[in-house]
């Protein structure tokens, strides 16, 4: 009985992990250096550094302002840096726009890039998910 207890215990815990990892995006990150204001999406508000602009991918004609995103380096995207990844995840709030021409799906703040990359890459690849 209790072995059976244990594995739908694990049975439960896998499926409810999945879902998050299944519907992760895959694109690319870049990262902009302040100042940081005005933004497309709140003016002169400050809303601190951990904070991104989005691609046309997810701006949807503002609707992506406000929207916080999970995200995590997966790779390099070139061979200046072959490992740029240091294994842990961002979240940042979108409050400006990465017009067309933008090299990344999302621009991190320099601050935000630094804690999932070494920004000597530039650009990186990521997995990103809404919170």
């Amino acid at each position: 009985m209790a072995f059976e207890m244990r594995v739908l215990i694990v049975v439960v815990a896998m499926v409810v992990c999945l879902p998050s990892a299944a519907y992760a995006e895959q694109g690319t990150a870049t990262f902009y250096t302040p100042p940081y204001v005005p933004s497309s999406c709140y003016g002169y508000q400050n809303d601190g550094v951990m904070i991104a602009a989005a691609s046309d991918a997810i701006w949807g004609n503002r609707a992506a302002c406000g929207k916080r995103y999970r995200v995590t380096c997966t790779g390099a995207t070139n061979q200046g840096v072959p490992q740029p990844c240091k294994g842990t995840s961002v979240v940042v709030k979108i409050v400006d726009y990465c017009p067309p021409g933008c090299r990344g799906t999302i621009d991190l703040s320099q601050e935000a890039f630094a804690v999932i990359a070494n920004p000597d890459a530039g650009k990186i690849k990521i997995s990103y998910t809404q919170v």
